[in-house]
């Protein structure tokens, strides 16, 4: 497939301004998924500052055809990183932190035990700090699901990514309704809390399949709603397939606060944890 030229609307400017936050990160011996996974949003971002914690090592069990995190055997559990992710929290001044991993299949819990860690760990540490966790399916085990609610993060978070028709090609190793029941899920044990997804576009989806998943999301309660462009991290990784417009996007956005969703991102560099703090000027 030939590739497609990169438009206006995506290109990015540079900034400046993002070594303090490398310094830090690099003395506390923590990674973000920032970049890890390329985010073309990072040079606005960490000067902010801002930034989204990368728990469970940097290696993923699973190899899926859009991410750029790598795919090898994991590390080992570090007992100290929840205590290091709480001290480079502190140190940078975050007042909403956002807590991420790799996926850990190897795990029992599939890791959920770490993310409570780290959610206790920063909240004895920053006071009136607002959590906000992104993770993984945990292979649908509800049990992990519930040890990351019972720590009371404000805002769950797991990503749909894609519509159910592209799930072979883009998240060979997950599954649709799977993921669909974990948010449900989260509703559930906690009706309090927020939960949110997030969707890529590009990959070959139609609009009426897009809209659908936001259906089926709101049905399962779901508060918060991203939508981005895919953008394909090197040759190795699936191809884009269309650039959609800003406005197409814009239009996806007034369907989904049609739908009820609480707040809604769209736009082509939209990504699951940028300016998400913003989310809470849109409490119901």
């Amino acid at each position: 497939m030939a590739t497609i030229e990169l438009p206006d609307w995506i290109r990015k400017k540079s900034f400046v301004g993002i070594q303090d936050m490398r310094q830090i990160l690099k003395k506390h011996r923590v990674s973000t998924v920032c970049e890890k996974a390329r985010c073309p949003n990072i040079g606005e971002c960490y000067p902010r500052p801002a930034a989204t914690f990368l728990i469970l090592g940097s290696r993923c069990t699973r190899n899926c055809g859009f991410c750029s995190v790598e795919s090898s055997k994991p590390e080992s559990l570090d007992p100290e990183e929840a205590k290091r992710v709480a001290l480079a929290a502190k140190e940078i001044g975050l007042k909403y932190v956002i807590i991420t991993s790799v996926t850990r299949d190897d795990l029992p819990d599939g890791g959920a035990t770490q993310f409570a860690k780290t959610i206790r760990a920063i909240r004895d540490s920053i006071p009136y700090v607002k959590i906000e966790v992104l993770t993984p399916d945990f292979k649908g085990n509800i049990d992990s699901l519930r040890t990351v609610m019972d720590s009371r993060p404000d805002v769950y978070g797991h990503n749909i990514e894609t519509v159910p028709r592209l799930y072979p090609f883009v998240r060979a190793q997950a599954d649709y309704i799977r993921s669909l029941n974990l948010l449900a899920y989260a509703k559930k044990i906690a009706p309090d809390i927020y939960t949110k997804s997030g969707l890529m576009l590009g990959l070959g989806e139609t609009l009426n399949e897009v809209v659908t998943v936001l259906r089926d999301l709101r049905n399962e309660g779901c508060n918060f709603i991203t939508i981005g462009q895919y953008l394909r991290p090197s040759k190795l990784h699936l191809p884009v397939v269309e650039y959609i417009r800003p406005e197409v996007f814009e239009d996806l956005r007034k369907i989904a606060m049609d739908m009820g969703f609480t707040y809604a991102a769209s736009s082509p560099l939209v990504r699951s944890s940028f300016n998400a703090e913003s989310s809470f000027a849109y409490e119901a």
